[in-house]
């Protein structure tokens, strides 16, 4: 007897499992969707985003590929940072949004009066860290390195929500009723200049009026068309800017700041010596007694004390601030590698961390016996750039040492200590590049040679110096000593024909490229060019300057 068929009933129900069988994700690649999910932000496109994306692209086309100066990059920066803010979908700002948008503010303002690559650099840097921080996430500076890569990735998914989204965009009931006036005016000037057409006479006449305005519109019109670099320029910029209005965000876990606690304190492992232990207890003791040696001798030596003719200020205090500098920064690496992994979970650790309070104690103290070097140097002939990056570099590696010094008593983790450290790195560059170091370098040296310390007219001498400085240059055209009087009024006379050929060569390239301290600079000079009027010649403008650089090198 042949066996019989199951019934309807299973087939139907094996046959109703096989589709199930086949179009079952894995579980693997299911996580990973919703973890794509979760880390991109696929909210609804809003009017506005396409707005601030367009204009945007317009922005990046007038400043950087038909721009021609910092006026524009400095638009550029600031210009970008507020339709970031304003096209961002699903904004969840915080403290460091107001701090960033204060660091794009200066660095935008910087542009402007007197724009330099590094200022420039230090824009965009500061404005992705703003739109980093528009997302809710803190802008770290290597997570901001990361977050700016991934533009070019995130660009692509943007762009496709846009293409699935568009259709679904209604405009808002004003651009409905903008429309309902737009569209009966545009419709009325397409059928009135059909009809103008036909009449052969009626066109000539509105042609004779309108020929200058149809010749501007058609230059116009010239100029906005994209050539095919500059469009793929835009393409690029619109791609990037796309990126960054919709990021692939980290998630929970990559951005969570890990200020994790020792093992001691929360108790997890049970406290075991470490091999370690003896090395790290002894190299402090040796550091404690040597920094104190040292230290006492420092200060015999360089405090307190006039220095005799002939004394080697660069050796001591230029050559020897920078080793004690580097001293300091090796001090900072040691402390942070002494006080992680199995070293925090030793019982004997109280007396590692009293030994290491000691030698922070010192190490403050050496900090402030590299800048009693700086300003040794500084009192001996002047202000420069270099030492002005000098008193930055201290800071910050002083500051990093604060870190540390924190890390050990708070217990916190290398993460986070790398983190902070970059940070202050970061602010020191970007305040060099922001701040007005060539104002405060002349006019310091300028109010030292008025007062009658003559050694740093040196620094005029011998260095190159922005518009900013020259404008501080102005009152030593009164300086009692005839050489430097004559000397700077020679330097101020070949300034004014330098920034009248510099300003004829803007006025060319546009409003890009222009700068406020170079304009004000022009128009100082231009309005006291009296005072330099017998240096309008070159030869004798030549021997002045010459003959300030040989008498000013006394002090070099």
């Amino acid at each position: 007897m042949e066996e019989q068929p199951e019934s309807g009933a299973d087939q139907s129900a094996d046959e109703s499992s096989k589709p199930e069988k086949l179009t079952r994700i894995p579980a693997s690649i299911d996580r990973a969707l919703n973890s794509f999910r979760e880390r991109y932000d696929d909210s609804p496109v809003r009017w506005l985003e396409i707005v601030c994306l367009l204009l945007i692209v317009v922005l990046c086309d007038v400043t950087i590929y038909r721009g021609n100066g910092f006026a524009g990059y400095a638009a550029l920066v600031a210009g970008v940072s507020v339709l970031l803010a304003g096209g961002v979908p699903s904004k969840r700002p915080h403290m460091a949004t107001w701090m960033f948008a204060i660091l794009v503010a200066g660095a935008a303002a910087r542009l402007a009066w007197c724009g330099s690559g590094l200022s420039f650099a230090a824009g965009v840097v500061v404005m992705f860290g703003f739109a980093m921080s528009l997302v809710g996430r803190t802008p770290y500076l290597i997570h901001t390195a990361v977050f700016a890569s991934q533009a070019f990735a995130a660009g692509h998914h943007g762009l496709n929500h846009y293409w699935t989204s568009v259709a679904r965009i209604k405009p808002p009931r004003r651009v409905q009723n903008i429309f309902a006036l737009i569209l009966p005016v545009f419709t009325l000037v397409v059928f009135g200049a059909l009809f103008v057409f036909a009449n052969p006479d009626l066109a000539s006449a509105l042609s004779a009026r309108f020929s200058d305005l149809f010749a501007l519109v058609g230059q116009w019109l010239e100029n906005l068309t994209p050539a095919p670099l500059e469009a793929l320029f835009c393409i690029a910029v619109g791609w990037i800017a796309i990126g960054l209005l919709r990021p692939i965000l980290p998630t929970a876990s990559d951005e969570a700041d890990a200020d994790s606690i020792v093992p001691v304190e929360t108790g997890t492992p049970e406290p075991r010596p470490t091999p370690l232990f003896e090395a790290f207890r002894n190299t402090l003791y040796v550091v404690v007694g040597l920094f104190a040696v040292y230290l006492v001798f420092e200060f015999q030596t360089l405090w307190f004390r006039e220095f005799p003719e002939g004394f080697h200020y660069s050796g001591y205090a230029h050559e020897g601030a920078a080793w004690l500098t580097v001293a300091l920064a090796l001090a900072t690496v040691m402390l942070s590698l002494m006080f992680r992994g199995r070293v925090l979970n030793d019982p004997r650790l109280p007396m590692l961390r009293k030994l290491s309070w000691l030698w922070s104690i010192e190490n403050v103290i050496l900090a402030l016996a590299v800048y009693n070097r700086l300003s040794i140097y500084v009192n001996f002939n002047g202000m420069t750039r270099m030492r002005t990056v000098g008193l930055l570099g201290m800071t910050s590696v002083l500051f990093g040492f604060l870190l540390v010094v924190r890390k050990i008593s708070k217990g916190q983790d290398f993460r986070w200590l790398v983190r902070r450290q970059l940070w202050t790195v970061a602010f020191a560059v970007y305040l060099y590049a922001v701040l007005p170091v060539d104002a405060w370098v002349m006019r310091h040296n300028v109010q030292r040679v008025l007062s009658g310390d003559l050694s740093p007219a040196v620094q005029i001498s011998v260095h190159q110096t922005s518009a900013e400085g020259v404008l501080q240059l102005l009152p030593l055209t009164q300086c009692d000593d005839e050489i430097i009087r004559e000397g700077v009024k020679a330097v101020l006379a070949q300034y004014q024909n330098y920034s009248e050929n510099l300003a004829t060569k803007r006025k060319s390239l546009g409003w890009t490229s222009r700068q406020i301290a170079d304009e004000e600079l022009l128009r100082t000079l231009q309005d006291s060019q009296r005072e330099w009027s017998d240096y309008k010649d070159e030869p004798r403008r030549r021997t002045a300057i010459t003959r300030f650089h040989e008498y000013t090198y006394q002090w070099f």
